[in-house]
């Protein structure tokens, strides 16, 4: 899967931008290929808590947050001005990609 200049390779739990290899967590890579699958829909924190994070795990939703924050910086052009992961504000997170 291909957006901006990010690749993912599901196969591979690999993802390259501008063909350079990105390190991304477990966890990161769980989100992105959550919001990637399911792209163009509003997915709520608990929506992604329960998708990414193991059921034995209690994480609050601003752990979503801080996660959402990451994932921007290392696939984003401009995280401040995120073109891909949007935030809806009070509702969740959306992947416009």
């Amino acid at each position: 899967f291909r957006f901006g200049d990010v690749d993912v390779d599901f196969a591979r739990a690999e993802v390259r931008r501008d063909g350079r290899t990105v390190d991304l967590t477990k966890l990161e890579f769980k989100l992105l290929e959550t919001f990637i699958r399911r792209r163009g829909r509003l997915l709520t924190r608990d929506q992604l808590l329960e998708a990414a994070w193991d059921h034995n795990t209690h994480v609050t939703d601003r752990a979503v947050d801080a996660h959402i924050v990451n994932l921007r910086r290392k696939i984003e052009p401009r995280p401040a001005e995120p073109q891909f992961l949007q935030s809806v504000r009070g509702l969740g997170y959306r992947f416009d990609g």
